[in-house]
């Protein structure tokens, strides 16, 4: 790569010296007053020969040229490589000294033991992460029996270097992508280099990277689709060429791999499709384009940044449903005809009637996420609960206390007599509910339920199936027309009580001791179809029908595509703070207000303490605010036609146009939080503060250069640029130095103990290491 751009250069000079075709020019080649260069300034034989159509001077400028284009490929490669071994073996640091499973490890870790048994789970981000956690433990040796219970268990003689060791490589290249982003966009090394020196001496992305963790995996695609997006760009000039198609599709790989690791991954998909729509938009303006070349332009970003993508997507999808086969923790999250394809299930390779009839004996579960079954007991609500009736709850595992026989409400006829004909239940009929062990009714009234106060109690009522017509509920289906049959695990039914015109439902809080801990089960006045009010048949036994398989009856692949969404968001949107856990706000965030305790609690223990490096993270907060007072001189000067160097121009160039997309990052990655209503944590910043590190060196690196091209001695102003970086670098490096315990962990005194040695920085009281 080296000689082709040495042989770049000499051509490219030599094409201006020569001037258009058909050009004479005196200093050729069989022209009067040529002379031939000495063979010391002659081109290496190894090079075209360009250099032979030259001057003695213009030959030996090529050759610096050369020389100096290939010096600073190697000074880039160099820099590059460093940054690389360097983020490497400071997150490679910790795995001698923490031997003990910390904070999320907890999760993700087991989820990387589910993949290697091949136990069905549930979690609210999509799988990639998480597969690929599994497969980095599965080709490490490590044989997934380690049982992740609670931060500080010693992994002791099991192999967990691993998926920690998977996680901090995705981590440490974080470092060389963004230096080649700001690079490519800036065109400055500086300014590349600053970038660097950020990302490798933070404390909180050490911390983050170092972990069996999703979000140093998440970052990795992150930034790949951000790094090959700017790559993309920059090959504009050359449309349709190799490079183009690698950079594009690499974008929609890894807009695939971000989506695949958690749902924040579409933010960054929003901000390449923000870029793709001005760059579709610049290219309709381009009256030289002719439409059909636009519609390729178009086609090729569908087919790469949106066909590909989603491809990618479903595919982690279909791998994750085929290793996942066995039953496990997760089953309840899922439909029951889900369920039915879990080996080990018990609705696996099960057999029942597929039609609901009455005198049928069935189990009807809720559908709202880990929904119970609809379950009563002898036990009786107590006094100031409602009616003192029998207690209607919904329970999340299997017991006799689930069955319920279907009957007509008008009849009172003993539909198990073999001799009677059958009769289907349809959509739209009114039935009664008859608990199977009890013998009482499903009834509801207007007292109120005893925890939702604006709902109606559910109760059992009635003695050996005898009740009132509050024992009456109307059957419909979702979807289906009057007069339709119902089939077991798929339709999904709502009761609708004939007296009250509420509707049957679970509201999904814990009911007291007096109701076992069960769920509460309500009849809603409110008519709002939610998985609430919502129930299909999994059991159902009828000696009358026959039986069939219920692969039969089982979902399709987009059935269950579909539905895992539907699972996992509304499991992130009811993720709520557990007891005594330490929360945050997307305010507390650029400022480094709160940390993550990580690990240990007690003096005796070995803690580590997410935190960023407080000089960075304010420097990078510092220089958002000074970033818009740039933008806003520069666009300002270039309005009112300032007169400008070259240089300057330049420079205003890369704030506004390559700055703006960084801020427009950082922007996109934090701003939603502040709309968000789930559970938020520290980490969730990190992302974001990618982009916040990226613009601090395309900044300050302009703000150098403004400063030292109003001076006018060169050397004055080489010392004010080299003056300033080096104190930023100097100034990093110190305050990692100081704050680097917090990465690789601390034993002793807690730093709110005067005699601690890490007393004097906690520099804020909400910091708690």
């Amino acid at each position: 790569s080296l000689l082709s751009t040495a042989t770049e250069t000499r051509a490219q000079a030599g094409a201006e010296r020569r001037g258009p075709p058909g050009t004479r020019h005196p200093g050729l080649p069989g022209v009067p007053g040529h002379q031939k260069p000495q063979p010391w300034l002659q081109c290496s034989p190894r090079f075209p020969t360009e250099c032979n159509t030259l001057s003695h001077v213009e030959c030996m400028t090529v050759t610096l040229k050369t020389i100096k284009s290939i010096s600073k490929k190697i000074l880039l490669d160099f820099f590059l490589t460093l940054f690389s071994i360097v983020a490497d073996w400071l997150l490679w640091f910790v795995f001698c000294c923490c031997v003990f499973s910390s904070w999320d490890e907890t999760h993700f870790g087991k989820m990387g033991s589910y993949y290697i048994n091949r136990t069905f789970f549930f979690d609210v981000h999509p799988p990639l992460g998480k597969m690929l956690i599994g497969l980095a433990g599965y080709l490490s040796g490590y044989d997934g029996t380690f049982p992740f219970q609670k931060p500080g268990d010693r992994y002791e003689q099991h192999n967990y270097v691993g998926m920690r060791g998977f996680c901090a490589f995705l981590g440490s290249c974080l470092v060389p992508f963004a230096y080649l982003t700001v690079l490519e966009l800036s065109k400055s090394l500086p300014a590349a280099l600053l970038t660097a020196f950020i990302l490798i001496f933070d404390t909180g992305c050490i911390t983050l990277s170092q972990y069996i963790l999703l979000d140093p995996i998440l970052m990795f695609f992150l930034m790949g689709a951000v790094l090959s997006m700017v790559k993309c760009n920059s090959c504009a000039d050359r449309p349709f060429s190799a490079s183009w198609w690698f950079w594009l599709s690499l974008t929609g790989v890894s807009l695939a791999g971000a989506m695949g690791v958690k749902f924040v991954g579409l933010f960054v998909v929003l901000l390449v499709g923000l870029n793709t729509i001005y760059d579709l938009w610049d290219l309709l303006g381009n009256l030289s384009l002719s439409l059909v070349m636009f519609g390729k332009h178009l086609l090729a970003r569908v087919l790469c940044l949106i066909v590909l993508p989603l491809a990618l997507y479903t595919a982690m999808f279909a791998v994750h449903f085929a290793v996942l086969n066995r039953s496990g923790p997760g089953d309840g999250f899922f439909s029951s005809a889900f369920q039915s394809q879990l080996i080990g299930n018990n609705l696996h390779n099960v057999s029942v009637p597929e039609h609901l009839a009455y005198g049928s004996v069935v189990t009807m579960k809720n559908l709202r996420m880990a929904g119970g079954y609809l379950h009563s007991h002898w036990h009786l609500y107590p006094e100031g609960v409602g009616a003192r009736q029998q207690q209607v709850t919904a329970y999340l595992h299997k017991d006799l206390n689930n069955l319920w026989i279907i009957k007509k409400h008008d009849s009172d006829t003993d539909l198990s007599d073999p001799s009677s004909p059958v009769e289907f239940v349809r959509h739209g009929d009114i039935i009664r509910l008859e608990h199977k062990e009890t013998s009482r009714n499903l009834h509801s009234h207007q007292h109120e339920a005893p925890l939702t106060r604006k709902h109606f109690q559910v109760t059992g009522y009635g003695i050996n199936g005898t009740g009132d017509s509050n024992d009456f509920w109307r059957i419909e289906v979702v979807g289906r027309r009057t007069g339709q049959l119902i089939k077991v695990l798929r339709s999904q039914v709502r009761l609708t009580h004939v007296a009250t015109g509420c509707i049957l439902g679970s509201s999904g809080k814990t009911l007291p001791k007096w109701g076992w801990e069960q769920v509460e089960v309500t009849c809603t006045p409110y008519l709002k179809e939610t998985p609430n009010s919502l129930w299909n048949f999994e059991d159902h036994i009828n000696p009358k029908l026959p039986n069939i398989s219920l692969d039969v009856l089982k979902p399709s692949f987009a059935e269950i595509l579909l539905e895992s969404h539907m699972v996992m968001i509304r499991g992130n949107s009811g993720l709520k703070p557990k007891d005594n856990e330490v929360t945050s706000k997307p305010w507390h965030w650029p400022i480094n207000y709160q940390g993550l305790r990580f690990s240990g609690v007690n003096e005796t223990d070995y803690r580590v303490y997410l935190l960023g490096n407080p000089v960075i993270w304010w420097l990078n907060l510092v220089t958002i605010g000074l970033y818009l007072l740039i933008t806003v001189a520069t666009a300002v000067a270039l309005k009112r036609g300032v007169q400008l160097t070259s240089e300057l121009k330049e420079l205003s160039r890369v704030v506004l146009r390559a700055g703006g997309q960084i801020t427009l990052g950082w922007l996109l990655h934090y701003l939603p939080f502040f709309m968000m209503g789930r559970v938020l944590y520290f980490h969730h910043y990190f992302p974001a503060m990618l982009f916040s590190s990226m613009l601090t060196g395309i900044t300050w690196d302009a703000l150098l250069k403004f400063c030292a091209g109003f001076l006018s001695c060169s050397t004055t102003a080489r010392r004010v640029y080299g003056g300033g970086f080096l104190a930023l670098v100097l100034l990093i490096l110190y305050s990692f130095y100081l704050f680097h315990p917090l990465s690789y962990g601390m034993i002793g005194p807690m730093a709110s103990n005067p005699s601690s040695p890490m007393a004097g920085l906690r520099w804020m009281d909400s910091w708690e290491f």
